[in-house]
């Protein structure tokens, strides 16, 4: 009888997915097991394969056809739908990963541990089980991640022999698969976060800093932004609001009932509340409901070099950094009356030590709060523009749409879930 293949999913995660002829079709992220109340081996499914364009697809293991020599091979083509888990279906990176259980020990006895990585094996010609289990054996500290853990001896054991995996009272530590992830840039982020349950959709969001999260919600569709919004503290949810960007904070609102948006505005400091207020005022496609409130807004006399200095901040979109709209003071929307703007690629011709005022781009005329979402994208494509400056019927400057804003409103609804992705031929999901 030849020996199983066998594997950790600690180190699978590490390796590429190849064709059988070589091509490198992705990355293995995750390995996804489903528990049954017949076994006491929990089923290997598939992996979650991360392919270009930082898109997540299930591979089924019956596709597989090795794991040895340092790389997956795959049968052949896969379907490219983007995975989203099902509620029997467990992710081991995402949530076996530091699990709190009780092992049996070969003396007998029962002890808390960790788990810190899983082995599987493979039966059969395309058959894959959770065979084992490495723990370190004590109760890990909170909050101090993999060095509060290193106390305790580790032990290789039967998965026969681990109990609380599936249906631990503690579940892994959300900083965990944070840890994992943390390269990712915030759109990639809310990806994974959309692909997680409900339960651990809202473990994660508390464990992000709040500038982190409000990052990730302006990039999940609106369901998963009111879920993850509901399920924050108030003061907790007031924060993230302050941090997200005022449009998206505004529309995020909007999608709430009126004594809920009413209690977060309440909570938040009156300057940005009072920014959302006046949002949540225009029809969500004119230019007052597409704008954000905080712009680069400078001074006339203000030089090139300080505007430069405030463009390369990093908190900055793309869009918002390309353009600076020159007011007279206050430089606070609603600004003193706006005079004109002007773009970055004028700004790094200019000497840094020369006024702004003195280089305003003029041809451009700004739009009322009005003014509908076909007037300023035709105004945004005629004149190739990042961002277009948003002004009251006295010309105070209220903010500026930049062509992210636009875009937003122009796809389609779920254009952030992938819908409409062709599937290969050979597309073939769990059964």
């Amino acid at each position: 009888m030849s020996t199983p293949t066998r594997a950790f999913v600690g180190r699978l995660t590490e390796l590429n997915v190849f064709d059988p002829l070589g091509d490198q079709v992705g990355r293995v992220r995750d390995v996804v097991v489903t528990f049954s109340a017949t076994s006491s081996r929990p089923r290997v499914i598939g992996l979650v394969v991360e392919v270009p364009g930082r898109r997540r697809v299930f591979v089924p293991m019956t596709r597989v056809t090795s794991v040895e020599g340092g790389q997956v091979i795959t049968t052949g083509l896969v379907n490219m739908r983007r995975f989203e888990q099902r509620g029997n279906e467990t992710l081991v990176v995402a949530e076996l990963f530091e699990r709190p259980v009780t092992v049996r020990t070969d003396e007998g006895t029962v002890v808390d541990a960790t788990v810190e990585d899983i082995g599987i094996e493979q039966h059969g010609s395309r058959g894959w089980s959770v065979a084992r289990a490495f723990v370190r054996t004590g109760t890990p500290r909170s909050g101090l991640g993999r060095l509060g853990r290193r106390r305790g001896e580790t032990l290789l054991v039967g998965i026969e022999d681990v109990r609380g995996l599936r249906d631990a009272p503690g579940a892994q530590s959300a900083a965990r698969l944070i840890a994992a992830y943390e390269d990712l840039k915030p759109a990639d982020l809310a990806e994974v976060i959309h692909d997680l349950t409900p339960q651990r959709r809202a473990e994660v969001a508390a464990a992000l800093d709040d500038e982190r999260l409000a990052d990730v919600i302006e990039e999940l569709p609106e369901d998963d932004q009111v879920e993850i919004l509901a399920g924050l503290r108030v003061d907790r949810a007031a924060d993230v609001l302050e941090a997200m960007e005022p449009d998206d904070a505004a529309d995020l609102l909007a999608e709430l009932p009126k004594e809920r948006q009413e209690e977060l505005l309440q909570k938040m400091e009156p300057d940005e509340a009072a920014d959302l207020r006046r949002l949540l005022t225009y029809d969500e496609n004119t230019a007052g409901g597409l704008m954000t409130t905080e712009p680069v807004i400078l001074g006339p006399e203000a030089s090139i070099a300080e505007a430069l200095a405030v463009v390369r901040r990093q908190e900055l979109s793309t869009a918002l950094a390309c353009t600076v709209f020159v007011c007279r003071p206050p430089l606070e929307t609603p600004t003193g009356r706006y005079l004109g703007m002007v773009h970055i690629q004028r700004l790094l011709r200019e000497p840094p030590h020369a006024p702004i005022g003195g280089i305003l781009d003029k041809d451009v005329d700004p739009v009322l709060p009005t003014a509908s979402l076909g007037q300023v994208t035709r105004l945004l494509a005629t004149y190739d523009l990042v961002g277009i400056p948003v002004v009251d019927e006295e010309g105070h400057l209220l903010g500026a749409v930049t062509v992210d804003d636009v875009l937003d409103h122009i796809l389609p609804d779920d254009w952030r879930e992938d819908r409409h992705d062709v599937v290969s031929a050979e597309g073939v999901g769990r059964g």
